[in-house]
C-alpha cells in the first residue's frame, strides 16, 4: 500500500505545482522542440554545393548553346548569373547572422512585413521545393530504368521509394544528414572536375565537325531573345546558392561560418559551371552542342566511343541524390519554423532525439508523393521558377526594410556595397520576375491564383 500511496502523493503534487497541464514538465513543451546545434563551415560549403549543383549543367549548355549560338555568349551567360549569386549570398549573409533561426526566405519576410507576407513566402518556397523534390525523384527513376531496362514500368514506385529511403535514412539525426551530404557533394564535384580533365586531356579518334550554318552571328536581333531563354535557364541551374542560410540555427557559429560557407560555396559552383562549359566547347563545336540533350553523355561518347555515356549517367544519379538529400534537410525547415511561429500545424514542430524535425519531414515527402502519384510535379516545377524568385526578391527587400525599421539590430556581418548592391539585385530579381511571367504565362497565372486565395487559407492555418 506504500507503495501507491506514494505514487498518489507524487501525483497530487504535480497538480497543485502544475495546476495548468501545458505547464506540466510531463508534456512535450516548446523547449524540448529545438534543432540542435551540431553544423559547421563544410556542411555550410557541402549544402550549398549540393543544394544547387543537380543535372541543370549536364542537360542545359545544349538548349543554351542552341539559343544563343556563341561561345562567348555562352560563357558570358554563365558568369553574369553567377555574379547575380554571388552577390545576392553577400546580401544573404546579413539576413542570416542578422536573424539565425530556421526558414530562410520566411524569416527574413515575417520579420520586415509582417505575419501575412511571412506566410505567403514561407508556403511558396516549401511548395516549390517539394515540386523541385518530386521532380528530382522522378528524373533520378528514369536513370535506373535507363541502365536497367527491366525497371521501367516501376517508375513510380522507384521515385516513391527513392523519398521513402531519404526520410527513413534522416531518420536517425542530422549529424549522419550532414555527414552524407558532404560525402556526396565532394563525389559530385570530384566527379565534374575528372569530367573536365578528361575532355581537355583525351585526344577522340574522330573529331567532331562544326557544322558553321547553325551557329547564329551577334548581328541577328533574335539573339537578343535568346540571351534573355538562356539567363532563364541558367538562373534555374544556379538556385540553391542561398541553401547554407537554412541552417544557421543549427550551425555551432553561423556569424562565422555563414559568410565562408556561402561565399566558397558558390565560388566553386561558378568554377565548376565555366569548366564544364568550356571542356563542352572544347570537345563539341557549338552546332553539335546545340543539337543535343544530355552534352555531357554526348561528350564521353565522342571521348571513348558508344557505352561509354552510362558512365554520365552514373554522375547524374549522384548529383540528384546530392540534391534531394539537400532538399529534404532544408524544406522541412520552413514549416517548422512557421509552425513554431503559429502561422502553421503546431504538429511540424516536433524535434527527434536525432535533431531532426520528423513530422516536418515526412509531411514534406507525403507532399512529393502526392505529386508523383498524381503526375503534377512537371507543372508545379515549371510554377516553382516564379516562386523561386518571389523568395529572392523578398529577401533583397527585407534587407532594404530592417535597415530602415531596426538599424538597432545586432548585424555581424554587413551587406557587401549596400545599398547600390541590394537595390541592384532587387530589381534584377522584380525584372527577371516579369520575364518569367511573360516567358510562361499560363504557370505563371496559377502562381498569383495561389497568392490571391492564400488569405483564408492563411487565416484558418493561424486559427
Amino acid at each position: 500500500m506504500g507503495r501507491y500511496n506514494r505514487k498518489w502523493a507524487v501525483f497530487f503534487a504535480i497538480i497543485v505545482k502544475y495546476p495548468n497541464p501545458k505547464r506540466c514538465p510531463h508534456r512535450p513543451t516548446m523547449a524540448q522542440n529545438q534543432l540542435k546545434k551540431l553544423l559547421g563551415v563544410g556542411f555550410g560549403v557541402a549544402v550549398t554545393i549540393g543544394g544547387t549543383i543537380g543535372t541543370g549543367i549536364l542537360r542545359k549548355p545544349g538548349p543554351i548553346a542552341q539559343d544563343i549560338g556563341n561561345p562567348v555568349l555562352i560563357i558570358a551567360v554563365w558568369l553574369i548569373v553567377g555574379v547575380y549569386a554571388l552577390a545576392g549570398s553577400l546580401s544573404v549573409m546579413e539576413l542570416g547572422t542578422m536573424l539565425p533561426k530556421a526558414g530562410g526566405w520566411y524569416v527574413y519576410a515575417r520579420r520586415a512585413f509582417g505575419n501575412y507576407a511571412g506566410f505567403i513566402i514561407g508556403i511558396s518556397s516549401w511548395l516549390g521545393s517539394v515540386s523541385a523534390m518530386a521532380f528530382g525523384a522522378a528524373v533520378m527513376s528514369e536513370y535506373i530504368s535507363l541502365m536497367a531496362p527491366s525497371m521501367v514500368d516501376y517508375q513510380k514506385i522507384i521515385a516513391i521509394s527513392i523519398l521513402a529511403a531519404f526520410v527513413a535514412f534522416h531518420s536517425i539525426g542530422v549529424r549522419l544528414a550532414s555527414r552524407a551530404q558532404e560525402v556526396m557533394s565532394v563525389l559530385k564535384g570530384v566527379g565534374l572536375l575528372v569530367f573536365v580533365v578528361v575532355c581537355f586531356v583525351v585526344k577522340p579518334d574522330q573529331p567532331v565537325a562544326a557544322s558553321a550554318e547553325t551557329i547564329r552571328p551577334l548581328a541577328e536581333g533574335g539573339v537578343w531573345l535568346g540571351v534573355l531563354a538562356a539567363l532563364q535557364a541558367v538562373f534555374y541551374t544556379y538556385d540553391g546558392w542561398h541553401t547554407a542560410a537554412y541552417f544557421t540555427e543549427e550551425d555551432v557559429d553561423p556569424s562565422r561560418n555563414l559568410p565562408r560557407s556561402m561565399i566558397s560555396g558558390v565560388l566553386l559552383i561558378i568554377g565548376i559551371y565555366v569548366l564544364v562549359n568550356l571542356a563542352l566547347l572544347y570537345v563539341l563545336p557549338v552546332s553539335a552542342l546545340a543539337g543535343t540533350k544530355l552534352p555531357a553523355a554526348d561528350a564521353v561518347q565522342v571521348l571513348f566511343g558508344p557505352g561509354s555515356a552510362q558512365v554520365v549517367t552514373f554522375l547524374l544519379m549522384i548529383s540528384i541524390m546530392g540534391i534531394i538529400n539537400a532538399q529534404i534537410m532544408f524544406n522541412p525547415r520552413v514549416i517548422f519554423a512557421m509552425g513554431r511561429d503559429g502561422l502553421f500545424f503546431r504538429f511540424v514542430t516536433q524535434v527527434n532525439s536525432g535533431g531532426t524535425p520528423l513530422n516536418a519531414t515526412l509531411l514534406t515527402a507525403g507532399a512529393s508523393i502526392l505529386m508523383i502519384l498524381t503526375n503534377t510535379y512537371s507543372k508545379l516545377s515549371d510554377i516553382a521558377t516564379f516562386f523561386f524568385v518571389l523568395c529572392y526578391a523578398s529577401a533583397f527587400a527585407a534587407l532594404i526594410r530592417l535597415r530602415q525599421t531596426e538599424p538597432e539590430l545586432d548585424r555581424p556581418v554587413r551587406a557587401w556595397g549596400y545599398p547600390f548592391s541590394t537595390w541592384t539585385l532587387l530589381l534584377a530579381s522584380l525584372a527577371f520576375l516579369f520575364g518569367v511571367v511573360i516567358g510562361d504565362f499560363s504557370s505563371s497565372m496559377y502562381a498569383l491564383g495561389f497568392i490571391a486565395v492564400s488569405y483564408p487559407v492563411y487565416l484558418f492555418i493561424k486559427k
